[in-house]
């Protein structure tokens, strides 16, 4: 009789990696939470290993005996590639043999995003590691949209029309990743390779955000700026250059049309369609 997968989880105690582990649980499930700090673990947790992404000697012991991993990315850092594939290579030393990475939509080296580009490196690192992969290609959050909004105007460079994205809710990524372990739990080789794009219901403009926004009580504009304009009014953040660029690049991105996608992958995974920007700022679903 064959035994069921060690499934791991990345982040755990983060909100895409703890929702994941928390909805594995829920199903009887019992993932190894793979976090920094176990006292922020959750109470059910019954197999809970400490490492960050670069300790090479703590996260091969962390990963060992470990079948199936969830690796959430990590945290936006200007040595997050390196983080990577620390953690890939971890976990090729100890004998994990298929990652599921929470990726960007369009990532690779021509992203305008340009974190979009570690994404694309980190999917090159994960090909040549050696072990299996599902990549899931997430757009931006919808979650996240609302945060762009200071003092109730969403000023980039967008273009004129405010670009187009086909944003996510978190909470549709978290089911999908869920979904895919669950599978990948019970012996299924259907996600082996498979790259998903994973999109909300629709492509939604800065200007339609919000518009939304204004109409769920939140008075909001867009206004375009240039990238002359877009980097001197962050400049006073005093963020380092690496950070301004992923900035500014959020909004060239949507500009460009590389995140306008929309596909129908969150119902292929769920069950359920996906999550629109109204649903996720109401908390409600007609």
């Amino acid at each position: 009789m064959s035994r069921t997968p060690v499934l791991a989880v990345t982040g755990a105690t983060g909100r895409v990696g703890g929702g994941v582990a928390a909805l594995l649980h829920d199903v009887g499930l019992a993932p190894r939470l793979i976090v920094r700090d176990a006292s922020r673990a959750p109470a059910w947790a019954r197999d809970v290993a400490v490492t960050t992404y670069g300790d090479r000697e703590a996260a091969p012991v962390a990963l060992r005996g470990v079948d199936v991993l969830l690796m959430v990315c990590a945290s936006e850092a200007a040595d997050r590639l390196e983080q990577h594939r620390a953690l890939i290579d971890s976990a090729a030393e100890a004998g994990v043999r298929h990652v599921v990475y929470t990726s960007f939509l369009g990532a690779g080296e021509d992203s305008v995003f340009t974190f979009g580009r570690t994404h694309g490196a980190t999917e090159a690192h994960l090909a040549s590691s050696g072990m299996t992969t599902t990549f899931l290609r997430d757009s931006f959050y919808l979650d996240f949209l609302p945060e762009l909004a200071v003092n109730g105007v969403i000023a980039g460079p967008a273009g004129p029309t405010g670009g187009r994205v086909g944003a996510v809710a978190r909470a549709d990524v978290v089911r999908s990743a869920a979904a895919v372990l669950a599978e990948l739990a019970a012996g299924s080789a259907a996600h082996d390779g498979a790259v998903y794009t994973m999109t909300g219901p629709q492509a939604l403009s800065l200007i339609d955000v919000a518009r939304t926004l204004t109409e769920l009580g939140t008075p909001t504009t867009y206004r375009e700026e240039d990238l002359e304009q877009a980097y001197a009014s962050r400049a006073g953040y005093g963020a380092p250059a690496w950070q301004v660029d992923g900035w500014v690049s959020t909004y060239t991105a949507i500009a460009s049309g590389q995140l306008a996608a929309v596909t129908d992958d969150v119902r292929r995974l769920t069950g359920r369609e996906p999550l629109s920007l109204v649903e996720v700022l109401t908390g409600e679903r007609p």
